[in-house]
C-alpha cells in the first residue's frame, strides 16, 4: 500500500522538528550541568574581539584564553590589558569561522569543558553562533555569546550563516568543513 501524501509530509515534519530540537536539547543539557562557562573562546579576526576578551579575562581571572586563529596584536593586547600568558592560548590553526568552532571541539571535550564565553565581534555574533549551536551543540557544550562592539563592519548576511550551519553540518555527517569549497 502506498502511503498517502499527508502521512510523508507528517513524517517529514516529525523528523524535521525532532532534529531541529537535537542540538538545543543538547546545550540545555550542558548548560544545566555547567551552567558557568570555564574557558573564554575568542573567535579570531579583528583586535576588537581580543581586546574584549582581555576584559573579560580580568572580570574572570580563574578562566584560560583562547584565541583561534586571531589576530597578529593579540598577544599584545592581552599582555598589555594585564592578563598573565600563561592563561593565554593562541592556536592558528583555523581557517575561517566554522574551523574556528572544528579545531577546537576536541581540544574542550579532552580538557572537559562544558560551556565557553563564546567572543566575537557583534556583526559576526548571529553567524558564529548559528555554527557554534551546531558544531559545540553535537557536542554537548554550552555557550554564552559575548559580542565586541565594532562599528566598521555591517551584519553579516544570512547567505553567508545559511552556507556555513550547511558546512557545521556536513562537518557533522564527514568530520570536514568544505573550507575548499567556499569562494
Amino acid at each position: 500500500m502506498k502511503p498517502s501524501r499527508r502521512a510523508v509530509l507528517l513524517a517529514l515534519v516529525g523528523i524535521l522538528c525532532c532534529l531541529g530540537s537535537y542540538f538545543p536539547v543538547r546545550l540545555a543539557i550542558a548548560r544545566h550541568f555547567a551552567p558557568v562557562p570555564k574557558l573564554i573562546l575568542v573567535v579570531g579576526g579583528t583586535p576588537d574581539r581580543e581586546q574584549k576578551a582581555a576584559q573579560l579575562a580580568r572580570e574572570y581571572p580563574n578562566l584560560d584564553v583562547w584565541v583561534s586563529s586571531g589576530s597578529s596584536e593579540a598577544q599584545q593586547i592581552f599582555t598589555k590589558a594585564g592578563i598573565n600568558q600563561s592563561r593565554l592560548y593562541l592556536d592558528n590553526r583555523a581557517t575561517d569561522t566554522v574551523s574556528n568552532f572544528t579545531t577546537m571541539v576536541d581540544l574542550l571535550k579532552q580538557q572537559h569543558i562544558l560551556h565557553v564565553f563564546l567572543v566575537t565581534s557583534d556583526f559576526h555574533l548571529a553567524r558564529s553562533t548559528a555554527i557554534a549551536t551546531v558544531v559545540f551543540g553535537s557536542e554537548g557544550i554550552a555557550f554564552t555569546p559575548v559580542a565586541a562592539y565594532n562599528p566598521y563592519y555591517p551584519p553579516e548576511s544570512q547567505l553567508r550563516m545559511v552556507r556555513d550551519v550547511g558546512r557545521a553540518l556536513l562537518w557533522l555527517g564527514t568530520g570536514r568543513t568544505g573550507s575548499s569549497l567556499k569562494p
